[in-house]
């Protein structure tokens, strides 16, 4: 859009090279529009990213320690996250420390968030698929205690998330599991929930919400926000549970 509006207005004033001049700046800006700060400043993506893992693990470890017992479940999600992350042994060794700094009862969640918040606040994406993540990891052994479901509301309220919004992406994610776990069968209704919408919604409303889900999870767009490279295939898989909820309410409504 911007690089458009910037060819237009710089060959208006300055002709040809004032509008290649004006493109170019325009690309800039929609960079930035599209993917972020952090598509421009690699210093600052860099800062992202490692807060970003920080405050992931920790928080993995305080929600494995929430209903009083690190299950092995939770135990081999991290370090299924560390082996896809593809991490060295003295980064698996840091992760582990900050996992270990999260089961620990004196850890204030409140803190790690605020610290997170501070380098990645304007990045909606980010903040979504850390909580997104963390809500995987709590049904990584099964069973959704109260007392994880309370960590992860402190959680969304730190990211800037009300009720409202952490029970909506909260249920979105429950219902996106069942189609995760290949419960294609999954009445309707569970599809209508994973993408957020109702079964009084319109094909337009639907398609919009779709869009917008999908948006989120773009390599691209999280990348340019500062989500680590190797974690890019990790938050993407929510995309297959997305499209299959998706291609149950197409195939009853033009069925």
């Amino acid at each position: 859009m911007f690089k458009f509006i910037g060819f237009i207005a710089g060959f208006y004033f300055y002709g040809f090279p004032g509008g290649l001049f004006g493109l170019l700046l325009g690309a800039f800006l929609d960079r930035i529009r599209v993917y972020g700060t952090g598509a421009v400043n690699p210093l600052q993506n860099a800062l992202r990213e490692g807060v970003f893992l920080e405050t992931l693990f920790i928080a993995m470890g305080k929600l494995a320690k929430a209903d009083g017992i690190v299950s092995r479940d939770e135990i081999d999600h991290a370090e299924q996250s560390m082996q896809k992350l593809k991490m060295t042994a003295q980064h698996r060794q840091q992760a582990i420390v900050w996992f270990k700094q999260g089961v620990d009862p004196g850890c204030d969640i409140r803190a790690v968030c605020q610290r997170f918040m501070t380098v990645c606040g304007n990045t909606r994406n980010l903040k979504q698929v850390l909580l997104v993540y963390l809500i995987v990891m709590a049904l990584a052994d099964g069973y959704f205690h109260p007392a994880e479901e309370a960590l992860l509301m402190e959680v969304a309220s730190c990211l800037g998330y009300d009720q409202a919004a952490f029970r909506q992406i909260l249920e979105m994610v429950l219902n996106q599991s069942r189609f995760s776990a290949g419960e294609t069968g999954a009445a309707l209704e569970d599809a209508y929930k994973a993408l957020g919408v109702t079964k009084d919604s319109t094909d337009a409303e639907i398609k919009r919400a779709y869009r917008k889900l999908m948006s989120q999870y773009h390599p691209d767009k999280l990348m340019g926000q500062g989500m680590p490279a190797d974690m890019i295939a990790m938050a993407t898989e929510q995309t297959k549970e997305i499209k299959l909820a998706y291609e149950l309410i197409n195939q009853h409504r033009t069925g």
